[in-house]
């Protein structure tokens, strides 16, 4: 499962605008293209932050006419992967599967956590999955190696 939302680009004479219908408090603003981007990343990953924070419901993302994929940060992807890859079960049903405490369970949950990759590895097979990475060249970011 890859965590990305769209953005809208909307570009006047003052710069670019940049929202993201799925998430109606994330929007944001840059002066040149590169700028904009940076600060869609940014603000896309402050929105999921303080929602997982909240406990608020983080909706599914959906595909828009003309809207360009935004990758939140690594770690908040892990914590949203690990909140949907439990399905309704209890956090201490996850504890109790990897024979932690909760409060380390809740820590996979956590975006200012940085789980290791045995502990995501440990947590994907608990939940009966398998941890898959991958490298997503992203719009705008691709560098060439030299």
């Amino acid at each position: 499962m890859k965590i990305a939302y769209q953005a809208i680009f909307e570009e006047d004479q003052d710069g670019i605008f940049v929202r993201f219908p799925d998430l109606q408090e994330a929007f944001t603003e840059g002066k040149t293209m590169e700028e904009a981007l940076f600060n869609a990343e940014e603000v896309l990953n402050l929105t999921l932050e303080g929602r997982m924070d909240e406990g608020m419901d983080i909706p599914d993302p959906k595909e828009y006419e003309g809207g360009v994929w935004i990758y939140p940060s690594a770690l908040v992807q892990s914590a949203l992967l690990m909140r949907t890859a439990r399905k309704g079960r209890s956090l201490a049903e996850l504890a109790r599967a990897l024979g932690t405490s909760w409060p380390s369970a809740q820590r996979l949950e956590n975006p200012r956590h940085s789980p290791t990759l045995k502990q995501l590895e440990r947590a994907a097979a608990a939940l009966g999955g398998k941890l898959v990475l991958s490298f997503e060249h992203t719009e705008g970011k691709r560098k060439s190696a030299a």
